[in-house]
């Protein structure tokens, strides 16, 4: 595709995803403007399907977040007053995968490496988001560092159905995100789905120790996505 239809489609995507999300309500006005710019540096910098992988992550962040959404609000446990997500949200979770496309960008000859990378912050945002809205609903939550019984939506809790359904989302965004940046459904699909739930598992450990001490749940996310690309890149380099 010509460079500048492809930046002329990336603009505009960007712009109608962003206002659309805004308007009904997944996003804060500053939070659509954040997404904004995420989505116009990934599109320029990765490319049409890299943002693609990124709206489908935000499709299935707000399907979750919807999830038996009035229980969620009763417990307090719920995002922002309606499950909307202002602009340190999508900084946390968006700028590893900006980072990211931005050496795609500046490094040419390493594109399926940090292909993989990408999909593999991705998948850390999707496990990490399905653990956090769907697994709170499970009352048998355990603190991830000493196993001892904690309240659902405690930083650090971890359950069974919030484990299970985590790396269910981080495998389905794997499949989906390889079909897409590598055309084919390769077995090697599984390096960023573990990664995804390793990073998951990490935000659990950082959220138990020293989340709300020295970091933000803001920051929590935004370095376990790094973490998910940089252990993802370095599984795919053994193959």
């Amino acid at each position: 595709m010509d460079p500048l239809i492809s930046i002329a489609i990336t603009v505009a995507l960007s712009l109608i995803l962003s206002l659309t999300a805004w308007k009904v309500g997944m996003l804060t006005a500053d939070g659509a403007v954040a997404a904004a710019i995420v989505l116009l540096a990934i599109g320029i910098m990765g490319g049409l399907d890299w943002l693609l992988m990124l709206v489908i992550f935000a499709i299935i962040g707000f399907a979750v977040t919807k999830v038996a959404f009035g229980k969620k609000k009763e417990k307090g446990v719920q995002e922002g007053k309606s499950g909307e997500r202002g602009w340190k949200n999508i900084a946390g979770v968006a700028l590893a995968p900006a980072i990211v496309s931005a050496i795609n960008f500046a490094i040419p000859g390493y594109h399926d490496l940090l292909a993989v990378a990408y999909l593999s912050t991705i998948a850390v945002a999707a496990s990490d988001t399905v653990a956090s809205e769907i697994g709170v609903r499970d009352p048998k939550a355990w603190l991830i560092t000493t196993f001892k019984r904690v309240t659902a939506g405690t930083n650090g809790g971890i359950s069974v159905t919030g484990s299970l359904i985590s790396f269910a989302a981080s495998v389905a965004v794997s499949v989906i995100g390889w079909a897409i940046l590598f055309r084919d459904l390769s077995w090697l699909f599984l390096i960023p789905a573990v990664a995804g739930m390793l990073g998951n598992l990490l935000d659990s450990l950082f959220g138990a120790t020293i989340e709300d001490r020295y970091i933000s749940k803001y920051t929590n996310n935004f370095m376990t996505g790094l973490f998910g690309g940089l252990i993802a890149a370095i599984m795919y380099l053994q193959f």
